[in-house]
């Protein structure tokens, strides 16, 4: 898709939404009240609002290499405060998905540069569940089990923070993950437990 093509599409959607609604844009930039928070995978083929089928304003989103949730990644941790504490989102979502090329990435024995860094923080999630996914013969297999395992620890880092924390208590805030299958389109959810993940953790992470 090159710079022409974008701009006759958006002249194309422009015209659409205007004439589904003369005052669309008008209401648009009134603000945003959006419920959930949705942390995805940059991935070309991963698109969320797509997915979910959510329209402008509705879903907060933020989207890195392997949607991660990295406590000394500002940018992250900026999209949460504010989406917690500001926005006052109910719900937040982590959604990682099958053939994700980060994932692969990061357990190759390749130097890969400034990535290095970043993607050691998905070998630390293979590290805490070795004995499982070791026991997991086919490749395939293994890497969607570590893609879903990704998604689960990510959920518990977000747990972690104070403004989820006091958010959970104030108002009842959750957390979700989910995975995008994207040999089908379908979206899994993994159905981890809030609320006893939540109590695992308090002991040592409590600071709300």
């Amino acid at each position: 898709m090159n710079f022409e093509q974008i701009a006759k599409n958006n002249e194309k959607w422009v015209a659409e939404k205007l004439s589904q609604d003369p005052n669309y844009f008008e209401n648009l930039a009134k603000g945003q009240t959006p419920e959930t928070l949705y942390i995805g995978c940059s991935d070309s083929r991963v698109t969320a609002e797509d997915l979910m089928g959510a329209n402008p304003g509705e879903v907060f989103i933020h989207r890195n290499v392997a949607n991660m949730v990295i406590s000394i990644d500002l940018n992250i941790m900026s999209v949460l405060n504010y989406a917690v504490r500001h926005l006052k989102v109910q719900n937040i979502v982590v959604c990682g998905h099958y053939e994700c090329g980060g994932v692969k990435a990061a357990m190759q024995s390749a130097d890969l540069g400034i990535l290095n860094p970043w993607l050691r923080n998905i070998r630390d999630v293979y590290r805490l569940h070795q004995d499982e996914l070791d026991e997991i013969e086919e490749n395939s297999k293994r890497y969607n089990r570590l893609i879903e395992l990704n998604v689960q620890e990510q959920c518990i880092n977000i747990i972690k923070t104070a403004a989820v924390q006091e958010a959970h208590k104030e108002r009842g805030l959750r957390v979700y993950g989910w995975v995008f299958d994207i040999h089908t389109g379908k979206l899994i959810d993994l159905k981890i437990d809030f609320g006893k993940e939540l109590e695992k953790i308090m002991k040592i992470y409590k600071l709300e």
